[in-house]
């Protein structure tokens, strides 16, 4: 992607028309603009309230041709249930300490990284990511972004990092602009725990949404977001409740 000139207005370009990372077969373009100076903020809480997410300084959606698969995703966190089954995933996870520090990269949080995406996502866009890839990632952002760190307080791996989430604070929720755990204890569920637990913080601050991304139906890396009812997606213009075909 290129920068786009800054300006009072905010401009959009669209981005080369690339292979789907998600469907096979497809392609995928995005329509983009700049985040940057004093209106940053408002700007990025109106775009994300409308389908945009925050990569650096870049608020971007898809823009793709005869394809409208990628769907954006939010929890309603009021509304949200504990069920059994997300208490359960809370339980495993209640030895984990959680620290709220800046977005500042570590070598820490970029090693837990790149064996998360050699586990997870080795065919991946940022199977490649070196360490000043991951600092612009984390430290380049013109909002309030902060990384939670999950870590380990018993065991053979106390003190060790054991999930992090990089996060924009929005006016009136959060974003969950990515997050990446230890791909060695699969029965902790750590990626759900992650998203479980932000509810809990969204809840506690008085926000109204934890907005999860972008969902794709079909795409077996999407499907864990649709797990998470009551679930609302932006369609048509506007915020839906999902309601799924039960068979």
């Amino acid at each position: 992607m290129t920068k786009p000139f800054n300006s009072k207005k905010p401009r959009f370009f669209v981005t080369a028309s690339v292979p789907c990372p998600y469907l096979p077969g497809r392609r995928e373009r995005k329509v983009f603009t700049g985040l940057d100076g004093h209106n940053a903020a408002p700007l990025h809480d109106l775009l994300t309230h409308n389908g945009f997410r925050r990569s650096q300084t870049i608020a971007y959606r898809p823009s793709c041709d005869g394809c409208e698969a990628c769907v954006s995703a939010r929890v309603p966190v009021e509304r949200f249930a504990f069920t059994r089954r997300w208490r359960r995933v809370l339980t495993a996870n209640a030895d984990l300490s959680r620290g709220l520090k800046p977005a500042e990269a570590t070598q820490e949080q970029f090693d837990l990284l790149r064996a998360y995406l050699r586990s997870r996502h080795g065919d991946g866009g940022m199977a490649d990511m070196g360490p000043g890839d991951f600092a612009s990632m984390v430290e380049e952002t013109a909002v309030r972004t902060h990384v939670v760190e999950y870590r380990y307080t018993s065991g053979p791996d106390k003190g060790a990092l054991a999930a992090a989430a990089l996060v924009d604070v929005l006016g009136g929720g959060l974003s969950l602009v990515y997050s990446w755990f230890d791909p060695r204890q699969p029965k902790r569920s750590l990626g759900i725990y992650t998203i479980l637990d932000h509810i809990q913080q969204a809840r506690a601050a008085g926000f109204t949404h934890l907005y999860l991304g972008y969902w794709v139906p079909g795409s077996d890396k999407m499907d864990y977001k649709a797990l998470f009812r009551p679930l609302e997606l932006l369609l048509g213009g506007a915020w839906r409740a999902y309601e799924p075909v039960e068979f």
